[in-house]
């Protein structure tokens, strides 16, 4: 895992919706762990390019490798904008079929396309909750 430090996300404004915390609070992963997934996106290791602003991004389990630890799905502009939508446990299944592919895009696209109000009362609201920040969520 690369060391993350305040710098390097500073600038960088990341999420995850409702539904992903639930699947994150079932696993092994934290925070952290996606701190350090979008650190990897921002230098350039991206798994999959999915189109849509969607990306797919594999992350180390705690004791498995990446090769045996989880898939996410992110939606984001490759800037200061990071919105986990999807996850997904590589023994649980191999990938999205086209259905969640579409949905996912443009949900991808709602999320992105936000405006700061916007975010401000879906983070409220609860359907949205912000991570990688001093503020810390309860998923950790």
């Amino acid at each position: 895992m690369l060391p993350i430090s305040p710098g390097d996300i500073v600038a960088h404004r990341i999420f995850v919706t409702r539904t992903f915390c639930r699947w994150l609070r079932k696993t092994e992963l934290s925070e952290r762990d996606l701190c350090a997934a979008v650190v990897e996106m921002i230098s350039g290791l991206i798994d999959a390019d999915l189109g849509g602003h969607l990306f797919k991004k594999r992350v180390a389990a705690p004791g498995r490798g990446k090769r045996g630890g989880a898939r996410v799905l992110v939606g984001t502009n490759l800037d200061d904008r990071w919105v986990f939508l999807f996850g997904f446990e590589k023994n649980e299944r191999d990938n999205i079929d086209d259905r969640e592919l579409v949905a996912l895009r443009k949900l991808a696209e709602a999320l992105l396309n936000l405006d700061a109000g916007e975010i401000a009362r879906e983070l409220e609201a609860g359907t949205l909750m912000e991570i990688c920040h001093e503020a810390k969520s309860n998923t950790q």
